[in-house]
């Protein structure tokens, strides 16, 4: 159980699955800025963000509901949550773009599912994401092995922002499609560690007398 003032965002969740420092940037260092692909997510958002209640046959829809957890220290908002006649709930998110290789959204999604059973004392079994470039819902189970990653996520964002420690930049073809490549400079930073690398192998190369002389003129070139 936490208190309220220790929750984390269920965005969060997504952001560290997708990359640890971008997990930091957002929510340590308050870093945001924008790219096609963040506004085209934050217009679909947009579409569904109507706070309205639908009943279409059995199933009533609840859009933008606020939810929580008290047990995971969580807190954000469903983009959709579906009340079945049945009593069956699922939740639905939705996504710009296609279904990813990670399982990034559906922990964000799995996260969402923790919330609603823990506020209305039910088990869900599945949900769904809804990607704007297919157009159509893709189905997430919410099984043992999704759950287990998804509350390990959760501890891990939680060490993360307690830590109070923004990670190194590691570069990845992944951050060619981040909206914070130009804040976190990822390879800036693996340049660095390069020349710092390249620069050690050439001390190596040298008898121990010159390497001492040039350890003692610059102590940080041996890294």
């Amino acid at each position: 159980m936490y208190p309220e003032s220790d929750y984390i965002m269920l965005s969060a969740l997504q952001h560290y699955q997708y990359c640890p420092r971008q997990c930091a940037l957002i929510h340590l260092e308050q870093v945001w800025s924008e790219n096609r692909f963040t506004a085209e997510g934050r217009v679909l958002h947009e579409r569904s963000d109507s706070k309205e209640a639908r009943q279409q046959g059995r199933v009533r829809t609840v859009r933008t509901l606020p939810i929580r957890s008290v047990r995971l220290g969580l807190s954000g908002q469903a983009d959709v949550v579906e009340f079945h006649g049945d009593g069956r709930v699922s939740p639905v998110e939705y996504k710009r773009g296609r279904p990813k290789k990670n399982r990034c959204d559906e922990v964000q999604l799995c996260a969402q599912a923790l919330c609603l059973e823990e506020m209305l004392n039910v088990h869900i079994y599945e949900g769904a994401l809804f990607y704007g470039q297919k157009r159509r819902r893709h189905a997430v189970a919410f099984d043992d092995e999704l759950r287990n990653l998804t509350e390990s996520t959760i501890a891990e964002v939680h060490e993360l922002i307690a830590a109070w420690v923004t990670p190194k930049a590691v570069y990845s073809k992944k951050c060619d499609q981040c909206s914070l490549k130009t804040a976190c400079l990822p390879q800036s930073c693996s340049a660095e560690r390069s020349v710092r690398k390249y620069l050690a192998g050439i001390l190596r190369g040298l008898d121990e007398k010159d390497a001492q002389h040039a350890l003692r003129d610059d102590p940080g070139s041996i890294s």
